[in-house]
């Protein structure tokens, strides 16, 4: 087992809302420098120059949480589950990107329209990767841009085959309309859920933002559990609508190929 080397905790919380009790909890994690390493109270005190009650309080919380587990022969703490989880979480996300990549390249080239893979994230569109189109005239969009869910193809149909809770959260909140198109009532919008799990895609026309038209799938894991979504979108002054739903097989087609890549066997 390696020393941890001491690490610098901060006073107090800094004008940006830094909570200096949250910074200390998560630096006393990265003090457990090998997955299997047990540290007493006293020894993560000494790393940290942390008070041994302080410290005490801070394990017992994380413990609770579950990002800390307590040896109950000895009393010394190693790192929880909930870590693994979260950690499970973060390379799934980049097991679907990995597996993704070369099937949005061949959408990309064959609709000639620009192609996203997203995720939901707090009720928003998380854009994950895209592959822009050749066309003189396209869209742009970027790794890491956040959208409402409710009103994106690729937010709605994660939500129509989500948790149910998860829709029922995003509803609840203040829906805003982005362009004249945009559908805010959730009655209406439960009722477009309802139609996209029927049809097993999504469509947004306009309404997340004005010119640009587009089509979702969901993509699955190997539970069979959602957990992102291929998106395609153009201009409306060259993506028609019939030429959209042209294009939607192709999209089901991409998700259906990065679904089973990802172990999912449709029955």
């Amino acid at each position: 087992m390696r020393t941890p080397k001491t690490l610098a905790i901060p006073a107090k919380a800094s004008a940006s809302g830094r909570l200096s009790s949250v910074a200390s909890a998560l630096l006393l994690l990265k003090v457990f420098g090998d997955a299997d390493a047990e540290l007493g109270i006293s020894s993560i005190a000494k790393t940290l120059g942390l008070a041994k009650s302080t410290v005490h309080r801070l394990a017992v919380t994380l413990a609770s949480e579950g990002f800390l587990e307590q040896n109950p022969d000895n009393g010394r703490y190693r790192l929880g589950l909930a870590l693994f989880s979260l950690g499970a979480l973060v390379r799934q996300r980049m097991d679907v990107s990995n597996q993704a990549r070369p099937l949005l390249g061949l959408l990309r080239d064959r609709a000639q329209e620009a192609v996203h893979l997203a995720i939901l994230s707090q009720g928003e569109v998380v854009y994950l990767y895209n592959l822009e189109s050749a066309q003189a005239i396209g869209i742009r969009s970027y790794i890491g841009v956040r959208k409402p869910a409710f009103c994106t193809c690729e937010g709605r149909v994660m939500l129509a085959f989500g948790a149910p809770e998860q829709a029922t959260a995003v509803l609840k909140q203040p829906l805003l309309a982005r362009t004249p198109r945009t559908v805010t009532d959730p009655k209406a919008l439960l009722r477009t859920l309802a139609e996209v799990r029927q049809s097993g895609y999504a469509i947004d026309d306009e309404e997340s933002e004005i010119g640009i038209r587009g089509a979702a799938a969901p993509v699955r894991d190997m539970s069979g559990r959602v957990v992102a979504a291929v998106g395609l979108a153009g201009p409306t002054q060259r993506l028609t609508k019939k030429d959209l739903r042209a294009l939607v097989p192709q999209v089901v087609a991409t998700a259906d190929a990065i679904s089973a890549r990802l172990g999912f066997q449709s029955r």
